[in-house]
């Protein structure tokens, strides 16, 4: 749930195209979780947290390791000084303790869209409601506050765990892109693509808000 007086901090951005802001420098607070402007400081906790469960190992994903991690935080940063990146780092409000990363990309403000991607959480922290209630914060901000008609999600077609917590999410899939990517190992990814619309966004939020009060 998101709580009135949730911190959204400083540098919004102001398009030719809308007069609403677009925050790149964004704080989302929750109940467990909070959302924080990714920053390169965060560098030491996020391998700590992909260490959780070596996630840098999974194939149908790219999490940050030791060899990637400088890479993976500076294109999220010229992204977001792109205006076309939202990256955030997830924290745990009970310990402080950084859990995994998550990002607004493909911000298209002209068409009212965007993409929700590069989620990731430490081994022991999935399946403990951060996730959802970090999806809650992102999807609200997302037709809430910058007024989307559209919100996407893309998984690899052989994350059969990430497909299948996207459509718990109440998203619906739309198909399968071809050969949508080049994985670091070579191979030709398949991906499927889902989304929520504007219209569903009011069941969503219902269903997902009954989800964190169980």
């Amino acid at each position: 749930m998101i709580r009135q007086g949730a911190s959204l901090h400083s540098l919004s951005l102001m398009t030719t195209q809308t007069a609403q802001p677009l925050m790149t420098q964004l704080t989302l607070t929750g109940t467990t979780v909070e959302l924080l402007p990714l920053q390169r400081e965060h560098k030491a906790a996020l391998l700590e947290a992909a260490a959780d469960g070596e996630l840098w190992n999974l194939k149908v994903t790219n999490v940050p390791g030791p060899d990637t991690v400088d890479k993976y935080i500076d294109t999220a940063l010229a992204g977001r000084d792109a205006g076309s990146v939202i990256p955030f780092t997830l924290v745990r409000r009970d310990t402080g303790q950084v859990v995994g990363s998550t990002r607004f990309w493909k911000v298209d403000r002209v068409n009212r869209k965007l993409e929700i991607g590069h989620t990731w959480l430490a081994l022991s922290t999935q399946k403990s409601g951060i996730n959802t209630e970090a999806k809650l914060l992102l999807l609200t901000y997302a037709f809430e506050v910058l007024d989307c008609v559209r919100v996407q999600f893309t998984t690899d077609e052989l994350n059969e765990k990430s497909r299948a917590a996207i459509l718990r999410l109440g998203a619906v899939q739309e198909g399968i892109v071809r050969h949508e990517r080049i994985m670091p190992d070579g191979r030709k990814r398949n991906s499927v693509r889902f989304s929520i619309i504007d219209s569903e966004w009011p069941q969503v939020k219902a269903t997902l808000q009954a989800k964190l009060q169980r």
